[in-house]
């Protein structure tokens, strides 16, 4: 993983990608969401099992207040991948019939904390 920190230094702010357009607020982010991604960036640093020992933390950012959260379980623990029953309440949008989160409001996306700043998962698989 040491590439991977060596290129991210050289990598656009965390609200930017590709130095050019800014982060696109995207649709709800859901379990099925989720699954789509890991399949997406299975390959890559993009996903939590590939990432974990370059210091990246599993962790969702919310375009709207600028502020990020590391992924946790409902009982507030630290997660080692992403999981919705954790985030802040203000950032949900459904619960399903169990009570657990179904779907985040626009707006939130995941993504990897490392060092206290956010990556995107395409910021992180296209570092690594």
């Amino acid at each position: 993983m040491k590439q991977i920190t060596e290129q991210l230094t050289e990598l656009p702010s965390p609200t930017e990608v590709d130095g050019k357009r800014k982060i696109k607020r995207h649709g709800l982010l859901s379990q099925r969401a989720l699954a789509r991604e890991n399949h997406a960036y299975a390959a890559t640093a993009g996903i939590s099992k590939n990432c974990q020992s370059g210091g990246f933390v599993p962790a969702f950012y919310d375009t709207l207040s600028d502020c990020s959260v590391i992924s946790r379980y409902a009982d507030g623990s630290p997660a080692p991948i992403h999981l919705l029953d954790g985030v802040p309440v203000e950032w949900v949008s459904d619960y399903d019939a169990e009570g657990h989160v179904a779907a985040l409001r626009p707006g939130v996306i995941s993504g990897f904390l490392r060092a206290g700043r956010f990556y995107t998962r395409e910021q992180v698989a296209n570092a690594g």
